[in-house]
């Protein structure tokens, strides 16, 4: 692997995006937050992931975030979603991440028109690859079939890898499906694949994986790094962390995850999402301070 790809391993945090009350980007806050993940066991973050509300924001202010992140934070520590459900914003986006120094794009399978076949989906990929020319940044697919309704096979991640090795070089898998992503690393050779959950990274290297990719690892990082890094202890680490993202996921996770932040840092500018997502009720919030309090947030 290129130095590059050895910083884009590990833990590491897909980031939530803090708003005002116009759903505009909280930009310095923001960068607070990476810092503080960067700084307290993420090898690197995922900016405009699900977690980061990408899909309900416009161009403009993912661009703004993107810039704000490359220019603030070490970008070869960064990946970025780009995907969108066209091809041209899809394109356009990405050569914009290239051209801030992004190493990796990760990018959704075309998703509106279901169902998409595998033949469509190799189509919408090489066409994106012949539109990004010679920019350097790689692709990471972003499997998540409960959102987009659309799953990556297997034998189209092979093909993909087979036909663009120079761009298509891991995948994000949010389905929470360990045996798919074990199922990939046998079949697919010199791909890193990364699970969504960090309950994983107890034998993610003997499976394999190249780390986790997750929302959660925003609170969770302290932990998930001392197993990642080999800790002796790690059995008790991952039961610890079980327990948390069982209660984090027992709520809408992005919700609590900011609200987690929050607490944290003592903001009130992390309680808000963007809708169609609704700010959590207050018998939820009452939930949130307990795992608060786990986390010696409180």
């Amino acid at each position: 692997m290129t130095e590059i790809d050895k910083k884009l391993a590990g833990i590491i945090a897909a980031v939530p995006t803090p708003i005002d009350t116009d759903n505009q980007p909280l930009l310095d806050e923001f960068i607070n937050h990476c810092q503080w993940a960067l700084n307290n066991g993420c090898d690197a973050l995922n900016v405009l992931g699900t977690t980061g509300e990408a899909n309900s924001q416009n161009v403009a202010n993912r661009k703004a975030i993107m810039k704000v992140a490359a220019e603030k934070l070490d970008v070869s520590k960064l990946m970025v979603g780009t995907g969108l459900s066209d091809l041209a914003t899809t394109t356009e986006l990405t050569l914009f991440a290239n051209d801030l120094g992004y190493p990796v794009a990760l990018i959704l399978p075309p998703f509106y028109y279901n169902p998409v076949s595998d033949q469509g989906i190799l189509d919408y990929f090489s066409t994106l690859d012949k539109a990004l020319g010679y920019a350097d940044i790689k692709i990471y697919l972003y499997n998540f079939p409960a959102l987009s309704g659309v799953k990556f096979s297997v034998e189209v991640i092979k093909q993909l890898a087979q036909k663009m090795p120079h761009r298509i070089a891991g995948i994000k898998d949010s389905s929470g499906d360990i045996a798919y992503c074990s199922e990939i690393v046998k079949n697919v050779a010199n791909f890193k694949v990364f699970p969504s959950n960090e309950v994983s990274v107890a034998d993610a290297k003997a499976n394999g994986f190249a780390g986790c990719i997750s929302g959660s690892v925003n609170v969770t990082a302290p932990l998930a790094a001392k197993i990642w890094q080999g800790a002796a202890n790690k059995s008790e680490l991952s039961a610890k962390i079980a327990e948390l993202r069982t209660e984090i996921a027992s709520l809408p996770l992005i919700q609590v995850v900011k609200y987690l932040i929050g607490i944290r840092e003592k903001s009130d500018n992390w309680q808000s999402v963007i809708a169609p997502l609704t700010n959590l009720t207050q018998a939820q919030i009452q939930q949130v301070k307990t795992i608060a309090s786990k986390l010696g947030y409180l």
